[in-house]
């Protein structure tokens, strides 16, 4: 039975990124890139401009929102999904990874944008927003921005929470042969799904604590040990980056063998680690407090690059410098592992497998609060509200327990769900956001600091921009 389902989700898997998501990603992104100008190269001086505003202290600067975003982005994607992507799509896996980061700023963009124009209060000093709220305000769609909302729980709970599970789990399997021992995964379920529901329960105030104290932390170590092991084996790079393109326009191997091809895993790894046009990190630019929507939107540009082009890449390339890549059999955390303990030795095997445990941990009660907010659009009810964190618990058990295959593919089908409700949605309403994008730029070339009125570039349909 188990197998039988394990086949299924990577046939779904197989056919939605093979025949659907990988064009549409690749088109979607050029042609907001097309329409916005550009916008994630041509306006990176202005956003990096605009993270220097600063809000009043009770309000989330543009800054902080890049954070929330850059958190939530940076974790097990940006480790193990490259060494998953390498080890399955090969080396040139990696140039697509980049293709999808550079392509997705301007979704990024487009989908920030939207969600800072139709964000609604959430109290006295904090705002809520995301694909859901444009959908339904712009779109005039309640029925669609709920279709939006479900795709986005099943994603983060029960797709992404089941494979941080699996993953954080995964950690202690080369100390302790976790994944030959029934028992073991029981046990490690078993208190992860305890520890994620006292989060869960806690609400947005616990997990936000959590995550602005561990995540950062660990980013900047872990990007400090990435540049340490690359500037060791910097004599390695040009051959690294002459293999990568040999390998990324290898058609012959792409087209014989599509699915399993470096486009379309570099792509799902991408998509997967930046999360650019997914519908995701608008609910954290929904909550910055900003003059003008177009500010938002390119800030979350950066956050784009950040993640993939920058964090990635040191992945990658600690991947590639390492010997044991050639000579072994090893996928996901335990190449990873291995790449880590070969070149910093018992230190770095510790260092990389706390940090697993920690992002995997904090993205679990990260995903769940997008999921939760979302949950929070289709109902008020409390008593649904109680038994949605009950399943979120049990899922995050049940990751605990999935193979390596069924993990992801189960990851990467609810995200592909997601994704193209959410692709639908920017590429209907990307017109209004190229409409603030132009207003924006009449106010910077008139030497103004740009403040946005809705009534200007004809939206009458905002809580906030009144």
């Amino acid at each position: 039975m188990y197998s039988a389902v394990e086949n299924f989700v990577g046939l779904v898997s197989g056919f939605l990124y093979t025949y659907w998501l990988v064009f549409a990603l690749i088109l979607c992104g050029l042609y907001l890139s097309f329409r916005t100008g550009f916008i994630q190269l041509r306006f990176l001086k202005d956003a990096i401009f605009v993270l220097r505003e600063k809000s009043q202290k009770e309000h989330i600067s543009p800054f902080g929102a890049l954070m929330v975003s850059t958190a939530s982005r940076v974790g097990i994607g940006n480790i193990v999904g490259v060494a998953v992507a390498i080890a399955g799509g090969g080396v040139g896996a990696l140039f697509w990874m980049w293709i999808t980061a550079i392509l997705g700023g301007a979704s990024a963009f487009v989908e920030s944008t939207l969600a800072q124009v139709y964000k609604r209060s959430d109290g006295k000093h904090s705002y809520k927003g995301g694909p859901a709220y444009y959908i339904e305000s712009a779109l005039s769609s309640k029925s669609f921005g709920v279709l939006f909302a479900i795709s986005l729980i099943l994603c983060f709970s029960f797709g992404f929470n089941g494979l941080q599970s699996y993953t954080l789990a995964s950690a202690f399997d080369i100390y302790a042969g976790g994944f030959e021992n029934t028992s073991f995964k029981l046990f490690v379920g078993i208190i992860v799904a305890i520890l994620s529901g006292y989060f869960f329960f806690k609400g947005a105030k616990a997990t936000a604590f959590i995550s602005s104290v561990l995540v950062p932390a660990m980013a900047l170590g872990y990007l400090l040990v990435a540049l340490f092991v690359i500037f060791s084996n910097i004599e390695k790079l040009p051959m690294i980056f002459s293999h990568v393109f040999e390998e990324a326009f290898n058609f012959e191997a792409i087209f014989s063998g599509f699915a399993g091809s470096a486009i379309v895993i570099g792509i799902k790894r991408g998509l997967y680690s930046n999360e650019a046009g997914m519908g995701s990190a608008p609910n954290a630019a929904a909550s910055a407090h900003t003059s003008h929507p177009a500010k938002q939107g390119m800030v979350q540009t950066l956050s784009v690059f950040i993640d993939t082009l920058v964090i990635c890449s040191c992945s990658a390339f600690m991947v590639l410098c390492a010997d044991i890549v050639k000579n072994t059999e090893l996928k996901g955390l335990g190449l990873i592992q291995g790449v880590m303990q070969e070149h910093l030795g018992s230190f770095g095997l510790l260092f990389i497998s706390v940090a697993i445990v920690l992002f995997a941990f904090t993205s679990i009660i990260g995903n769940h609060f997008y999921a939760e907010a979302n949950f929070k659009f289709i109902s008020t009810s409390k008593r649904g509200l109680f038994v949605f964190r009950l399943l979120a618990m049990l899922m995050v058990f049940v990751g605990a327990q999935l193979s390596l295959s069924l993990a992801w593919d189960l990851a990467d089908v609810f995200m592909g769900f997601m994704a193209s409700v959410n692709i639908v949605a920017i590429l209907l309403l990307s017109n209004i956001a190229v409409r603030v994008l132009k207003d924006y730029q009449k106010q910077r070339k008139e030497g103004k600091n740009p403040v946005f009125k809705a009534s200007d570039v004809g939206i009458n349909n905002t809580e906030f921009w009144k």
